[in-house]
């Protein structure tokens, strides 16, 4: 284990000697202006009471520690400080200590982040901790469980913006800068402690008490601010983000019948090169400024960020106001979250699609997970920090999110907010594990929840349901139908029999589309339930079927016998209800995963429901599916017939004045990401305002994504490229002009672009990924002789760079379109099974993301092989 893991072990020790911790943080960021200085000034006191006299230590990933005090005594420096760890012996009672050191600026996304802007040369910094990368920045106690209150002084230089998650107290010029003083916080968790400083774009607005509902009598007022660079504050759509950010909390606060808890002040910041969607900062809450959108936003774009926005307000209620013990309890503060931003933009801002996009984006990333190697219960086991960087991901979010979306579906609306309301009561300001909810959840409910839990939240694996028809006598109607469900726990190999509460719906064509005409929601706890309520109804027809898990309320996916699949491949386009078409969708997307359903079928069926004029959501998401499909799971003799459909089809939208703004967008990316090999000169005419689309909105991303398909195909030339940059400088069109550059064919070009990702350690997040998109635009055969040395610098990556830059190097050179053999499989697969054999020792963080990407290669070589097959 390195120095700087933390196991659970040792924070549970910790934890037994440790409490009443406070912070007083003394940090100076005037040197960020310095190109050539990499570090900035730390210096904290931490007070604390222990239970007894032991040796015990602080977490602190410093370039350099010059002091440690104990309780007035100077510590030997030789003694007290090991790689990410200051050693000391506390004292029964009282104590106090003081470290200071040095701390470095981070280009990964982690710790204190530094960015110049490539539009005014400004530079900005913000900080993002979780899980624990606050020790990159100030000595702590870095796990949830210690909680504390936080007194900062922060330096930067003079008329910066230095913000924080508490108000500040007074501000004041110091030496060559401006020194500021917050206010002591209330306690919550070191990971969610902030910092944001630079010279920041600032909008204002207030929440009044009298929003609130009556749920909410100690309701007060809110300052609310917004923070984004200055070269974009054009893109920020202050008015619209401070009416949903009012929306939601006079939701939240009704809904959980208790005042927002972190004071007078709730401040959003839009910041540059963020590894995450956001951050629930309590006070300060942190986004990726790619939420400000550089051309018209559309219905999806808005959605997606109010989702965002709800998402993180939820947390300061789930997560910063009760949270989990430990990282194993992840779940406690993220599918809640979850759940709660998709139900409050549905319900605080009328936008019910929310749960259309749920269905078809979020518990797709559920479903890939949970069907992949490294699959595990919701409630996970994380004995140390590695581990709990890994666990961010589709099932502590996204199956967590649907599997409470189930519990309120089987223990009711008001049992589930009951429970919710006592849990904040009894835990405010302190921490829970999965038992204290289930109490809350027990006594609201009436029922013993511990069964419901061990099922949901404690085994791993997709249920599979089934509705079996037998015919009658006359074969016109149902004689009977049973609904059953199948599960195995892939860990276990146990099968699994959970309680699914769901709806069954059926679907009758009628005047052109298909229409809900009956619908009964049932309780299936065991392996199988008659439904009475269909016996002696007509059996589906070509017109007509009956969809399991109607209104999405479960967590399965649904076997289609053959008569059914065969009318919604042929006719999901016609289903009226955009969230029956999502569920129908998404199960049909699975089955081209699991080598049941071919591409070609799919993409056709995409493409019809796409045009028919599907929710943009939907639509966003079939198109970019379609594409996936053609590119990966169609055999190569396909591809170029799919490609051309699925350009031609785009082109019709396109010139088309009736298709919406939102949907031109998406086609026009679908005719950029085609660019290199089918409509090429189309696309350059559209680059270059010779063929016109009626809807389009040719901004700077339509342009920019064309602009790296036609360098692909070797059209657009380095000249160009820069001069456009030049043209106009932006972080965004920074991005695109590296990805463009990497995007031109040819072997030099991509080994050069190779040789700058591996070897270049000065690159930032967005730089890797955006070299590793070019990179991967062109043929496999220019491409496998370079990255055929993939394997052998997987090591010293992992070795020398920080996890996030190591993980994009990893994922995003991994080759993700293959080609199956005439074995079956592909000689870069083959390899890398021969490495993680031969490596089992490597690091589990690594081994975990590279059988994520073997698994998803597997997969698609397993569906180009059954192409031959029909439905």
């Amino acid at each position: 284990m390195h120095a700087q893991n933390l196991s659970r072990s040792e924070a549970q020790r910790r934890a037994q000697i440790i409490s009443n911790v406070s912070y007083e943080m003394f940090i100076d960021v005037r040197s960020a202006v310095e190109a050539d200085c990499p570090h900035f000034g730390s210096e904290t006191v931490i007070r604390f009471t222990a239970s007894r006299a032991e040796d015990i230590f602080a977490d602190y990933e410093a370039e350099s520690v010059r002091r440690v005090v104990v309780n007035g005594v100077e510590q030997d420096l030789s003694e007290a400080v090991r790689p990410g760890r200051v050693h000391f012996r506390t004292e029964a009672g009282p104590n106090e200590v003081v470290i200071a050191g040095r701390s470095l600026y981070s280009r990964s996304g982690e710790g204190m982040h530094r960015y110049v802007d490539p539009a005014d040369g400004e530079t900005y910094l913000y900080t993002q901790y979780e899980p624990a990368d606050c020790r990159r920045v100030f000595a702590t106690f870095e796990q949830p469980d210690l909680k504390a209150t936080y007194t900062l002084t922060l330096t930067g230089p003079r008329g910066w913006v230095l913000e924080s998650n508490a108000p500040a107290a007074h501000r004041e010029p110091f030496e060559d800068g401006d020194r500021v003083v917050f206010e002591t916080t209330a306690t919550f968790s070191t990971y969610i402690t902030t910092i944001l400083a630079g010279p920041y774009h600032v909008a204002e607005d207030l929440y009044t008490a009298d929003l609130a509902t009556p749920e909410t009598p100690d309701a007060h007022d809110i300052r609310l601010r917004l923070f984004c660079r200055k070269a974009i504050s054009d893109l920020l759509d202050a008015d619209l983000i401070f009416e949903q950010t009012k929306k939601g909390l006079t939701y939240f606060q009704d809904l959980f019948g208790s005042a927002y808890p972190w004071g007078g002040k709730y401040d959003q910041a839009f910041v540059p090169e963020y590894n995450l969607g956001a951050m629930e900062n309590p006070g300060l809450v942190t986004f990726t400024e790619e939420y400000l959108y550089r051309g018209e936003a559309s219905e999806l774009q808005i959605e997606s960020r109010a989702n965002t926005i709800l998402h993180e307000m939820a947390h300061m209620w789930f997560g910063d106001l009760v949270t989990m013990h430990w990282w194993d309890d992840l779940w406690l503060k993220e599918s809640f979250a979850d759940y709660m931003g998709t139900l409050a933009v549905a319900e605080a801002l009328d936008r019910p699609e929310s749960w259309v996009t749920f269905a078809n984006r979020r518990k797709a990333w559920a479903y890939v997970m949970d069907q992949g190697p490294t699959t595990h219960p919701i409630v996970a086991d994380i004995p140390d920090l590695e581990a709990a960087r890994q666990n961010f991901d589709g099932i502590t979010y996204a199956k967590g999110a649907s599997v409470l979306k189930q519990l309120v579906a089987h223990a009711g609306e008001e049992a589930f907010t009951r429970a919710a309301r006592a849990y904040f009561a009894r835990h405010a300001f302190g921490n829970a594990r999965l038992a204290d909810l289930l109490a809350a959840l027990s006594e609201s409910t009436g029922k013993d929840m511990s069964r419901w839990a061990a099922l949901w939240l404690q085994t791993s694996g997709v249920s599979r349901l089934t509705l079996t028809l037998t015919p009658d006598t006359d074969r016109a109607t149902i004689a009977k139908a049973v609904l059953s469900q199948s599960s195995t726990d892939p860990l276990t190999g146990i099968s699994v029999v959970r309680p699914h509460t769901l709806a069954l719906g059926r679907y009758e064509l009628s005047g052109g589309s298909y229409q809900r005409t009956w619908s009964e929601r049932v309780t299936l706890e065991g392996a199988s339930l008659e439904i009475p309520e269909l016996a002696g109804t007509p059996l589906p027809s070509e017109a007509s079927f009956i969809l399991v898990n109607d209104d999405d309320l479960t967590y399965a996916t649904v076997q289609f016998d053959k008569r059914t699949l065969a009318v919604l491949v042929e006719h999901a386009h016609e289903i009226a209800d955009p969230l029956a078409q999502a569920v129908v969708l998404s199960n049909l997307w699975e089955m081209v995963r699991a080598a049941s359903l071919p591409a070609r079928e799919f993409v056709r069926m995409a493409l019809r429901v796409v045009a028919s004029g599907a929710e943009i959501g939907l639509a966003t998401v079939l198109l970019q599916r379609a594409l996936v499909a053609a590119r990966r799971y169609a055999p190569v003799h396909e591809r170029e017939a799919l490609f051309q459909e699925i350009a031609d089809d785009a082109w019709r939208g396109l010139d088309s004045a009736e298709t919406s703004s939102a949907l031109a967008t998406e086609y026009a990316l679908a005719v950029a990401a085609l660019a290199r090999t089918t409509r090429t000169e189309d696309a350059r005419a559209l680059l270059a305002g010779e063929h016109t689309a009626p809807s389009l909105t040719m901004d700077e991303d339509v342009t920019w994504q064309l602009v790296a398909g036609l360098a692909s195909a070797g059209l657009v030339d380095e000249d160009e490229i820069e001069a456009r940059y030049a043209a106009k400088p932006s972080a965004a069109a920074e991005r695109m002009r590296r990805q463009a550059l990497a995007a031109r064919p040819g072997a030099e070009n991509k080994r050069r672009v190779w040789d700058e990702a591996w070897g270049d350690a000065s690159l930032s997040n967005d730089a890797v990924s955006a070299l590793a998109a070019g990179f991967a635009r062109d043929e496999a055969k220019v491409l496998d002789p370079i990255r055929s040395g993939y394997a052998d610098l997987l090591l010293g990556i992992w070795g020398s760079r920080s996890q996030e830059i190591a993980s994009r190097l990893v994922g995003g050179f991994f080759p993700a379109d293959l080609d199956v053999d005439t074995l079956g499989s592909h000689p870069f697969v083959s390899r890398m099974n021969e490495w993680m054999e031969a490596n089992r020792e490597a690091p589990a963080a690594l081994r975990r993301l590279l059988s994520e990407h073997i698994h998803a290669a597997e997969l698609q070589l397993a569906a180009q092989r059954r192409a031959k097959d029909g439905i």
